[in-house]
């Protein structure tokens, strides 16, 4: 049969949770008051509603208490400014106690029995005085939360190096594992400051059409081996995946040069360059790349 859910994100460019939508008839796009482990919370259909199987459901699935009203609205804007000035607070207390830590941003929960503040900081920071002094002005429960510089550039936003908003601030939910091997299999410079995003990590696009460059690369050979070109054998030096050629290093001129790749023909006994070598059939005779 399946069970009925509704997606419902709490934010921006966040993860997605899903909710029994019960007798309510929701639509994407419509405002949603729920229950969720940090107590009652405003979020936003963007889902569904949908129906999934029963052994897809992460248990128990808590159901969606109500529709927002304008009240709901009135109170999201209200907690808006009161997580500015809880922002302005923060930075004087921490500079009063002069924490080693940067502020990034504070954000109050929707029933209001809570303020957060995320911060970084290079190593651990003995924060308990600081939460003193902070429950002692909002009179309500303080938490503190140490975040990553990918989470800061999240949260702050910003424009990357395609001139497009940051896509983990825009669009992407969650990160993804990235690799200086990613970079590499695409050819890209090694600079650190072309491939690192403004949080100082390697750049979440690299992960896009890397899958697509792993695959490419499985009808190039490997660098170095045996090849026949309409001048001669030589030596495979370097692989350009987008024009689909191939740098040879002549044998008899030790001249460098570019063939297409239909007009290469492997050596006997060379291979192709298969990310799974186990998986690489093998090569008999002269074969056509």
């Amino acid at each position: 049969m399946g069970v009925t859910v509704v997606g419902v994100r709490f934010k921006k460019a966040c993860k997605i949770y899903y909710f029994d939508p019960g007798e309510h008839l929701l639509a994407e796009g419509d405002g949603v008051i729920v229950e969720t482990a940090r107590g009652v919370e405003y979020g936003q259909v963007v889902a569904g509603p949908l129906k999934i199987e029963e052994e897809d459901v992460v248990s128990p699935l808590k159901k969606v208490m109500r529709k927002a009203i304008s009240q709901d609205c009135q109170q999201l804007v209200s907690n808006r400014e009161k997580e500015n000035k809880a922002f302005k607070v923060g930075l004087e207390k921490i500079a009063l106690h002069n924490l080693p830590m940067k502020l990034v941003g504070v954000e109050q929960t929707f029933d209001g029995n809570k303020i957060i503040f995320y911060f970084t900081a290079d190593g651990r920071i003995d924060f308990r005085e600081l939460v003193k002094d902070l429950a002692s002005v909002f009179k309500t429960r303080i938490e503190l939360r140490q975040i990553g510089v990918r989470d800061e550039a999240k949260m702050i936003g910003g424009l990357g190096c395609c001139g497009r908003e940051l896509c983990c601030s825009s669009w992407l939910s969650d990160f993804a594992s990235v690799s200086i091997r990613m970079a590499k299999d695409q050819n890209l410079s090694l600079n650190p400051t072309k491939i690192s995003g403004i949080c100082g990590r390697l750049m979440c696009c690299l992960k896009y059409e890397n899958e697509a460059y792993e695959h490419a690369r499985e009808s190039f050979p490997e660098l170095g081996s045996l090849v026949i070109t309409p001048d001669g054998e030589g030596r495979a030096v370097g692989i350009n995946i987008l024009k689909n050629s191939l740098s040879v290093e002549l044998k008899e001129s030790k001249i460098i040069k570019e063939y297409r790749c239909e007009e290469i023909t492997l050596q006997e006994g060379q291979s192709k360059a298969c990310r799974n070598k186990k998986e690489c059939p093998e090569q008999s005779g002269k074969e056509r790349i």
